[in-house]
């Protein structure tokens, strides 16, 4: 299912931009993506698309994010670290975060692998029609291994 997030993130610059799901669908797998996976991915997009609604409000800065014993479990506590780094670098503001986590727990078994997380983040940003910072996209995208340091 994230290879298939990639794909529409680096194929379509909104999500206004994709075609209707049938037609994405064809699209997607005569590209090679199995079916299941297609259809795992346009759900959990639909399900992004209710959350951007739901989550649209505004939420204090100052605001204390606690995590239920299930989210910590589901998440880990890598991914939530990074959500945190996000946060504090004033990247991930409340409701994206509360977006990320609601779509990061749509994910079947956890704890959540972090690269996947930086998927959703991705995926966040995309569907709000915004861009991450050139810094924070290097993160996103970038694996610690593949880096070089300076």
């Amino acid at each position: 299912m994230f290879d298939v997030l990639v794909y529409l993130y680096e194929n379509y610059w909104q999500p206004d931009a994709c075609p209707d799901h049938r037609q994405l669908s064809r699209k997607l797998s005569a590209v090679g993506f199995e079916n299941e996976e297609i259809e795992d991915a346009l759900s959990w997009l639909a399900g992004l698309a209710t959350a951007a609604e739901s989550h649209s409000g505004e939420q204090s800065a100052h605001a204390l994010r606690v995590y239920s014993p299930v989210e910590q479990e589901h998440l880990g506590e890598a991914s939530i670290g990074f959500v945190s780094f996000l946060e504090s670098a004033g990247v991930l503001r409340a409701p994206m975060r509360e977006m990320v986590i609601d779509r990061a727990m749509a994910i079947p078994a956890g704890p959540l692998a972090v690269e996947d997380l930086k998927i959703i983040v991705l995926m966040v940003f995309w569907s709000l029609g915004e861009e991450p910072d050139a810094l924070i996209l290097d993160e996103l995208f970038v694996d610690d291994v593949d880096r070089l340091i300076h």
